[in-house]
C-alpha cells in the first residue's frame, strides 16, 4: 500500500473508532418510570441522537432538542435537532439553549435527563447571562480565538458568561436523575471541560475568568467586564460547585476519546505491517512548537523499515492581525515541512471532525517532496508560514485532506510515517 493510501486509512480508522453510532449504544440505561429528555450539543450531537434513538425502545417516551454545527445535522424523528453557528455564537444558538433550560426545570423525580455533549457545545449552547449580549459574547469569544488562549483558558470565561455552562443544566434538571454522554476533544478528557461542562462541577470562578481576559489583554465590553466584577465580588452567583447537591444525580461520562482513536489508528497501521507508536494523546502547544517537536523525534529515530509516530491533542495558533487562510494542522504540517526539510517525512495531520480551524478542509498531507514541488510553483514556504497561509500552501499542491462533516470529534490526529517508499 502506498504512503498516501496509508496515511489516509489511518485517519478514517481514527475517526470510526468514535463514530457515535457505534460507541454510544452500550452506554444506554435504560429507560426511567418516567419520560426521558435528551438536551445537548456539539458536532457530534446529530449523530449521537441518531444512535440514542436507534436503540431506544419504541414505547418508551423519548423527547428533545440538540444543537450542532451548520451543515452537521441528520434526521430524526423524535429527538429534534437545530443546526447554529461554530465557533462564535449565533441567535439559534441562544435560544436553543434556553429552551433546554426550560425543559430541563420541568424534570420531575422519575425522570431522566440524558445530556449528549461533545466539542464544539461551548458555543452552540451559548445563551449569554443577563445583562451580556450576545454581539459582546462574540466579541470576547473572537478575541480569545486569535489570542491563541487554550480551550481551557477559553471555557474557563465562557462557563461564566453563559447559562447553560459550568454545571448550570444539571442545576437547572436537580429533581430528575441525570446522565452525560460525552465525547471527549479536550486533553485530559475532564468532563468539565469538554463543551464547557454543562452537566460538572466548576472549579472555576468569576475572578477565575476576569483574571485570564486581563492576561491575555483582551478588551473587556462592558457588559462582560460588569458582570465579571459583581460575580467576583459576591453580588451574583457563581456557578455550581464540587459537592453542590445539584449533581447527587447526575453521572458524567466519557464514551470516546483522543485515545481510543489513536489507539485504532496504531492498529490500523500494525495490520498493513507498518510499527506503530504513540507518542502522546496531550498535545497542546503551538502547532509550529509541536511541529519542531515531531521534527526532532523523527531525526532521533533509528529504526529500520517503516515506522509511524502518532500524536494527538489540540495545537494553537496565535495569528497577527493580518493573516492568510489555515487552521492549526496545516500550520503544524508547514512548520514540519520546514523542521524536516533534511528528512524523507511522509505525514498527516487532520481534525477528527472533519473542520481544520474554520476551514472546508480536515487537514493536510505532507509529502517528502513537497517543498521541492512548492518552490516549482513559486510558493514561499517560509513566507507563508509566518503569513498563517498554509491552508493556501496545500492548496496549491492539491494535499489538503477534504472529509466533509464526520459528525464526531475527538480533536486533532497527527501522524509521521517513517522510512516508507
Amino acid at each position: 500500500m502506498n504512503p498516501r493510501t496509508l496515511l489516509l486509512g489511518s485517519f478514517q480508522a481514527a475517526v470510526t473508532a468514535a463514530d457515535p453510532l457505534h460507541v454510544l449504544p452500550p452506554h444506554l440505561p435504560s429507560p426511567p418510570r418516567g419520560r426521558t429528555l435528551v438536551v445537548g450539543g456539539g458536532k457530534a450531537a446529530a449523530s449521537m441522537a441518531a444512535a440514542v434513538e436507534a436503540h431506544w425502545p419504541d414505547d418508551a417516551p423519548l423527547s428533545g432538542l440538540v444543537v450542532t454545527r451548520y451543515q452537521h445535522s441528520l434526521p430524526t424523528r423524535r429527538i429534534e435537532v437545530v443546526e447554529a453557528s461554530h465557533p462564535l455564537p449565533d441567535g439559534r444558538g441562544e435560544a436553543a439553549a434556553m429552551r433546554m433550560l426550560a425543559s430541563s426545570r420541568e424534570l420531575g423525580p422519575d425522570d431522566l435527563l440524558l445530556a449528549l455533549v461533545s466539542g464544539g457545545g461551548s458555543s452552540l449552547l451559548a445563551a449569554p447571562v443577563d445583562g451580556v449580549s450576545l454581539k459582546e459574547l462574540r466579541q470576547v469569544t473572537k478575541a480569545l480565538l486569535h489570542a491563541g488562549a487554550s480551550i481551557q483558558d477559553i471555557n474557563i470565561v465562557r462557563k461564566h458568561l453563559t447559562r447553560l455552562s459550568g454545571g448550570q443544566l444539571a442545576q437547572a434538571a436537580r429533581d430528575a436523575q441525570g446522565l452525560a454522554l460525552i465525547i471527549s476533544d479536550v486533553v485530559g478528557d475532564d468532563p468539565g471541560a469538554i463543551a464547557s461542562g454543562p452537566c460538572a462541577p466548576d472549579a472555576s470562578t468569576c475572578a477565575d475568568a476576569l483574571g485570564q481576559l486581563l492576561r491575555l489583554r483582551i478588551a473587556l465590553p462592558a457588559g462582560v467586564r460588569q458582570h465579571l466584577e459583581a460575580c467576583a465580588s459576591g453580588r451574583l452567583p457563581d456557578t455550581p460547585k464540587p459537592g453542590d447537591p445539584c449533581f447527587a444525580r447526575m453521572e458524567n461520562r466519557i464514551i470516546a476519546n483522543a485515545r481510543g482513536s489513536l489507539m485504532a489508528a496504531a492498529r490500523y497501521f500494525e495490520q498493513h505491517g507498518v510499527p506503530a507508536l504513540l507518542l502522546s494523546d496531550r498535545v497542546d502547544v503551538d502547532a509550529q512548537a509541536a511541529a519542531r517537536q515531531h521534527a526532532a523525534l523523527a531525526a532521533a529515530a533509528r529504526f529500520r523499515g517503516p515506522l509511524a509516530l502518532i500524536s494527538g491533542g489540540e495545537t494553537t495558533v496565535t495569528l497577527r492581525p493580518q493573516h492568510g487562510r489555515g487552521g492549526r494542522n496545516t500550520e503544524f504540517l508547514l512548520a514540519l515541512a520546514l523542521a524536516a526539510r533534511d528528512q524523507p517525512v511522509w505525514a498527516m495531520a487532520c481534525d477528527t471532525d472533519g473542520i481544520d480551524g474554520s476551514e472546508d478542509n480536515a487537514g493536510a498531507l505532507l509529502e517528502p517532496d513537497s517543498l521541492a514541488r512548492a518552490g516549482a510553483l513559486g510558493l514561499r514556504a517560509r513566507a507563508m508560514l509566518d503569513a498563517h497561509d498554509s491552508h493556501g500552501f496545500f492548496s496549491a499542491l492539491g494535499d489538503l485532506v477534504v472529509t466533509g462533516p464526520t459528525r464526531t470529534n475527538v480533536n486533532d490526529y497527527r501522524v509521521l510515517l517513517l522510512g516508507a517508499t
